[in-house]
């Protein structure tokens, strides 16, 4: 992936010349805001940059030009591209900070959370209140801080792209990527709090409704068609990057799932069984939930969401799901899901290198440990 490693730097470069922009603004304001300026860079520093990737990857599936980003003229920060996918990783670090809020989380990428630092700086510094609740309006912000910020950088990029009917188009996709994860993150916190009063047979529906929109269609659909929008895809091509995106992101989120029951901690950064002690109501608990024991299936309902799991009652739940074949049914849902996503991107009415590309990010996503 020549093209894709490069604009991951490239991306990082975008990132820091649009926050050191913006945090003047914040300097000039007041020092005190010296924290949001710091920790919107932490959050922003890693990750695997998979959305900005397949932004780019989109793009140039349509527009075939075999683009190097560092021999073009003109300066970097002029695409498009670039600059949508840079968005995306704003956005994306946005969304997390939230995320981490909702669940709890203490930690991101083995290191603290935002609420977690905030509250941090908060007791070291010995002011008045309460800790905990500095922390979390704190984190509050600075999320919706970086969200405003990645709708003025998405704008920059479009700002520069001649096709205005592309750039209509791409904006459009990007306000819908935005209703839909926010009401993906809504049905997956019904999920856990509502599950006692829905149907049974309608757990399965229910977790893979909160796949689509919380995850696959924002970590992998949308970035492919709104890189493809801003090349100016036709419809053909619109429908062939959702027909391979879609099942992917239901794949990637399939992956996240197993590795938030049984993920290596040293590599995934979160405790072992994170998603147990959160009470995630995914895909995996859904079908262990349909092949478990009357007996079985009662205990794990009375321990899935205690914070305060011990490792033992950890390893236990984890057996247990492993037993029932539970995993054993989602791994294979996530090789049906990337055949699916294969035969479409083989039949795509895209470029070559793209295809290429984009096949090997296939793997990438659905074959991680982290």
């Amino acid at each position: 992936m020549a093209h894709g490693s490069r604009l991951v730097d490239l991306v990082h470069e975008r990132i820091e010349d649009f926050l050191a922009e913006r945090t003047s603004i914040l300097r000039e304001i007041s020092p005190d805001l010296e924290p949001l300026d710091a920790f919107s860079r932490r959050f922003l520093s890693g990750g695997k940059r998979f959305r900005a990737l397949f932004c780019y990857w989109g793009w140039e599936a349509v527009g075939g030009r075999g683009f190097d980003p560092f021999a073009e003229e003109g300066g970097r920060d002029k695409f498009p591209v670039v600059s949508a996918a840079s968005a995306l990783e704003l956005f994306h670090a946005a969304a997390l900070l939230h995320d981490d809020i909702i669940d709890n989380s203490d930690t991101r990428r083995g290191a603290p959370s935002g609420h977690r630092l905030f509250e941090q700086l908060h007791a070291e510094s010995g002011w008045a209140g309460s800790s905990p609740e500095f922390g979390r309006a704190s984190a509050i912000l600075l999320g919706d801080l970086l969200l405003g910020w990645s709708d003025e950088l998405f704008d920059e990029g479009l700002a520069a792209l001649p096709d205005r009917d592309a750039a209509r188009t791409a904006r459009a996709e990007f306000m819908r990527m935005r209703t839909e994860v926010t009401a993906g993150q809504y049905l997956d916190i019904l999920a856990e709090r509502a599950w006692r009063s829905q149907a049974e047979s309608e757990q399965r529906l229910r977790a893979e409704r909160v796949i689509v929109y919380k995850s696959a269609k924002y970590s992998v659909e949308a970035p492919l068609v709104i890189g493809g929008a801003i090349a100016g895809a036709s419809t053909a091509q619109f429908d062939s990057l959702r027909a391979f995106g879609l099942p992917l992101g239901i794949a990637y989120q399939l992956r996240d799932d197993l590795l938030g029951v049984f993920g290596d901690p040293e590599v995934t950064g979160k405790p072992s069984g994170d998603d147990l002690r959160e009470g995630k109501r995914t895909m995996l608990i859904a079908i262990a939930r349909e092949r478990l024991a009357p007996g079985q299936r009662r205990l794990l309902d009375e321990l899935l969401g205690d914070p305060e799991l011990a490792p033992e009652q950890v390893r236990m739940l984890q057996q247990t799901i492993r037993e029932c074949g539970a995993v054993d049914e989602v791994e294979a849902l996530i090789t049906s899901n990337v055949a699916t996503a294969t035969a479409a991107l083989e039949a795509a009415p895209i470029s070559r290198d793209a295809r290429t590309e984009l096949g090997s990010l296939a793997r990438a996503v659905t074959r991680r440990t982290s």
